[in-house]
């Protein structure tokens, strides 16, 4: 009875304290007693439980003040706890403060999308760049789109002519026109190959010259010549004269005259004509009615055939040019209408193309040339 009246006194004595209510429960919830905040009931309650009793004042004094300081422990405990927890708040809304501000789609902020979220930041922050950048990169690159790669490519025509892009026909076209001039000015190649013409028509000739020699006829006729057995000096003469005649006589068992083994020999070729310059195409009166006849066998006869030809296809060219310009007779008008108007009717009549399929044909032999067994 005692103790039970103690607890209500208790209840009735700290009341009025701070936190009561928290540590009233704690209190009560530990002893298992009923809790009434009527003071009335508890008056009464003693009386329905056990008889009055009067306690001693010094007892609840102690009672009271042990209450006090576990009140003191316990709203200092709270307050420390509430602290951290203001504190690891403040923390996580400063950590999340930048995500917060970003304008995110309901599902790029999602917890599982992480990753998305982080290429939304990198896209946000580059948005404005990115477009400005590409304004200013299409900008600056315009001009340079509008412009033609002609300027480019004459630049590496001109130093590197063996690279140079340009259809052969037009090759070709520039070559018949540049020998209708020189038929016409017979120092228009000498001053070409010179360096005195810059004008970009004549340099374009010149670069088709270049052309012709050493991407078409020079490395054809090397391969012709690493690939047989002639002897220098056979060699040079197929070089120095630019008619041939291979005729077929009767055959005989002897040294080829070409490759000096042992053959049944039954071809004869003949050289002729005049020596002359490979750049100017002009002739050397020395010797012009020297020939030279030859007998070989079969397989040196068919190689000397695709070799002469190629070899002298540029010279036979500008000889055809030539008798076409003498042909057409003196006119008085300057060299460029004379030169475009022979040039016009050659291309109408199908002369150029038809000397370009010789050139074509010659190109062919010498590829599909056979090695010799």
């Amino acid at each position: 009875g005692r103790r039970k009246r103690l607890s209500t006194s208790v209840m009735y004595d700290t009341d009025e304290s701070e936190d009561s209510d928290i540590l009233v429960r704690k209190v009560f919830a530990k002893r298992r007693c009923i809790m009434d905040d009527d003071e009335s009931s508890e008056e009464q309650q003693p009386d329905k439980t056990c008889p009055t009793e009067n306690v001693s004042p010094n007892r609840k004094q102690k009672v009271l003040a042990k209450l006090k300081e576990l009140a003191r422990q316990s709203a200092a405990r709270r307050s420390c706890s509430s602290a951290c927890c203001e504190d690891s708040n403040s923390e996580a809304a400063i950590e999340e403060e930048p995500l917060c501000q970003l304008p995110l789609t309901p599902a790029e902020g999602s917890e599982t999308d992480s990753g998305s979220m982080k290429d939304f930041i990198v896209e946000e922050d580059n948005d404005g760049d990115d477009a400005d950048n590409t304004e200013h990169v299409k900008s600056e690159n315009q001009p340079h789109q509008k412009q033609p790669n002609p300027s480019s490519s004459e630049l590496l025509a001109h130093y590197l002519p063996q690279l140079s892009c340009c259809d052969h026909y037009v090759h070709f076209k520039r070559i018949v026109k540049a020998f209708l001039i020189n038929a016409i000015d017979d120092t228009f190649l000498s001053s070409l190959y010179d360096g005195k013409r810059q004008k970009k028509y004549a340099q374009d000739m010149l670069l088709s010259l270049h052309y012709l020699d050493n991407r078409f006829i020079q490395p054809r006729l090397e391969n012709l010549i690493c690939r047989s057995r002639w002897k220098d000096r056979y060699k040079e003469r197929v070089d120095c004269y630019p008619d041939v005649r291979i005729s077929l006589k009767n055959t005989t068992n002897m040294s080829c005259q070409a490759c000096e083994l042992k053959r049944y020999c039954k071809f004869n070729v003949l050289l002729s004509g005049r020596l002359y310059n490979n750049k100017t195409l002009e002739a050397d009166n020395f010797m012009s009615d020297d020939k030279q006849v030859l007998k070989v066998g079969i397989v040196c006869a068919n190689r000397t055939r695709v070799y002469h030809n190629l070899k002298h296809f540029k010279y036979k060219l500008y000889m055809d040019c030539s008798s076409v310009a003498e042909l057409d007779g003196v006119e008085d008008e300057p060299v460029k209408d004379t030169v475009e108007r022979l040039f016009s009717h050659l291309e109408e009549s199908g002369w150029i193309q038809k000397r370009y399929n010789d050139l074509e044909d010659y190109l062919e032999d010498a590829d599909n040339f056979q090695e010799e067994r």
